[in-house]
């Protein structure tokens, strides 16, 4: 369904790749899907034609195509683990490929939205404290956003956590609401990657969907949308 399609990064004009699924009626937004560690893996690929089916024109860029060019051609390699760690502290977690998330939101029309997942859910809460055009965003088990708690969304965010995720402990939890009481932070029955096949859970995986897609309506600025 989808295609491959050259961006541009904002800051130095910089060439890398990016996976986009079109829509085929009615178009509600722009979304732009920032990947885990393993990169635009073909789980991403499938998600992006799935959101594009509810209406959404989405891109997922390439955020390691400084270092790793191209997709990747499976979802997990734990051989691979190390390396991909390395990319996404390369990158301060996302840091410094929001110039990169940057030139995906401006090769979509308005409104424009974005979620992440691990890596790419740091990176949805830095883009959305940090990156301009995105009128919501929703991130999945970020992580290192504790790293990043005095960052202050610009753009309307929520959360989406396992109750029993490893990575993200409960004093994090307790430290991001205290310091964002305001913020939605949706917990579930479930650990790390509960979207992802290597973590996936039906129920979680099924209502953080509806939960995120209810927030874009909300914050679309469309006529028609509450």
């Amino acid at each position: 369904m989808g295609e491959t399609v050259r961006l541009s990064s904002a800051r130095d004009g910089f060439q890398f790749d990016a996976y986009r699924a079109g829509v085929s009626d009615a178009r509600r937004g722009g979304l732009v899907i920032l990947h885990a560690i393993w990169g635009v893996t073909p789980h991403l690929r499938a998600l992006a034609d799935d959101y594009a089916e509810a209406g959404y024109e989405v891109l997922v860029p390439s955020l390691f195509a400084r270092f790793q060019p191209g997709f990747a051609d499976r979802d997990t390699d734990p051989a691979l683990m190390a390396r991909q760690m390395g990319f996404g502290e390369q990158t301060r977690w996302g840091a410094e490929v929001l110039d990169l998330v940057q030139g995906a939101i401006d090769a979509l029309a308005p409104p424009v939205f974005a979620l992440g997942f691990c890596f790419g859910g740091t990176t949805a809460w830095l883009a959305a404290a940090r990156c301009r055009g995105l009128s919501a965003a929703a991130a999945f088990y970020g992580g290192q956003i504790v790293d990043y708690i005095a960052e202050i969304p610009q753009a309307p965010a929520i959360l989406h956590i396992g109750k029993t995720d490893e990575l993200i402990p409960p004093t994090d939890v307790e430290a991001i609401r205290a310091a964002h009481p305001d913020l939605p932070v949706f917990m579930y029955e479930a650990g790390h990657a509960f979207v992802a096949p290597n973590g996936y859970h039906e129920d979680s995986a099924r209502l953080s969907k509806l939960r995120t897609l209810a927030h874009f309506s909300r914050n679309s600025g469309l006529r028609g949308e509450s």
